[in-house]
């Protein structure tokens, strides 16, 4: 193997920095501690920026990394979408990687993310022919399985609350960031509609890639999306009473927002995308699929984001970014970064 330093692969020049979206304090008998905060890493183009900023928000049991790189090495979408012109927001979803958590103040966590989980996920045996794009082993004990599972972490055992918790904090770093696109992943698509909901004059699109569904799904070892795309309660116009009362009823943060449900040509979740597309332009968004084979996009499963063709699958995205939501954007200025 090239030592990373060696490979390349990282040859634009960037201003990057990091903080926290700090948690409550609370006090236990230890002392004051804090509640679930949130890492933020970003990073930006040397000389300004595209007026709207990205916040990716990662799936599952994952982490932001799974944004920075992939299993075999290369640039994630996260560097990608720098060298196409936009200031990046990475973060670790509270309890996730660098946000720490104790169990006593957090939540309870469930069980550890197993390899034979991820295998079902992002390269069941079933998709093997059509999945093309997943050139890695396939094997528990290979390097790449090794790399993919690595940085999977367990999720909380209240998945509403898990959701709640990231909303609220994602909700305070658009606060710092001004008007941005939310790019999600997976089980982090929950957390975009209910950060829409926290910071709706904030949000000029989200790119849901993959995201969980579909709609009041009961999802095996995640939970359950009882408000239909989200676990936590969101709000909708007129107010619903119950989980029950949701269908039909417009989510008013989602009010011509611009959407894009992205999906690969060989993932399960392609099956159900119609149904989130759906249920998302009956509650007032400005919804549209993006299956990668009408693109011209072909073989990729539910990790698309870092499967080897992510060079190509993240392409779609930046343009619909480009041409369908950074018209909205009403930042005069190029972002000038932060330190740290």
């Amino acid at each position: 193997m090239t030592a990373p330093h060696v490979a390349g692969g990282h040859e634009l020049t960037v201003r990057r920095g990091q903080f926290w979206i700090p948690g409550e304090r609370v006090a236990t008998e230890h002392g004051t501690v804090q509640r679930a905060p949130m890492f933020v890493s970003w990073e930006a183009p040397p000389d300004g920026a595209h007026a709207p900023a990205l916040v990716l928000v990662h799936g599952g049991g994952g982490q932001g990394t799974d944004w920075t790189g992939t299993p075999d090495g290369r640039p994630g979408w996260a560097t990608r979408f720098v060298e196409a012109g936009f200031a990046v927001y990475v973060v670790d979803r509270c309890g996730h990687g660098r946000s720490p958590y104790h169990p006593d103040v957090v939540a309870p966590m469930g069980a550890q993310f197993p390899y034979e989980a991820a295998r079902a996920l992002f390269l069941p045996d079933e998709a093997s022919e059509h999945q093309t794009q997943w050139t890695f082993e396939r094997e528990v004990g290979s390097g790449h399985l090794d790399q993919l599972v690595s940085p999977m972490g367990p999720l909380p055992a209240d998945l509403a609350e898990s959701q709640r918790l990231d909303a609220e904090r994602l909700g305070r770093l658009l606060d710092i960031v001004g008007e941005a696109v939310l790019v999600t992943h997976s089980a982090g698509g929950p957390v975009g509609w209910l950060t829409a909901d926290a910071r709706p004059e904030q949000i000029l699109g989200i790119a849901a890639i993959e995201p969980v569904g579909p709609p009041f799904a009961a999802i095996p070892g995640l939970g359950a999306l009882t408000w239909g795309l989200t676990s936590a309660e969101i709000t909708c116009e007129p107010p619903a009473g119950a989980p029950e009362e949701v269908p039909g009823r417009r989510i008013p943060a989602l009010a011509d927002t611009p959407v894009a449900v992205v999906t690969g040509g060989a993932s399960a979740f392609a099956d159900f995308a119609p149904r989130v597309v759906d249920f998302l332009a009956d509650a007032g968004a400005d919804a549209r699929r993006m299956h990668l084979p009408d693109f011209g996009i072909t073989g990729n499963g539910h990790g698309l984001i870092f499967e080897a063709n992510s060079d190509e699958t993240v392409k779609p995205v930046i343009d619909w970014i480009l041409t369908t939501v950074e018209p909205r954007a009403t930042a005069a200025e190029p972002i000038q970064g932060r330190t740290s």
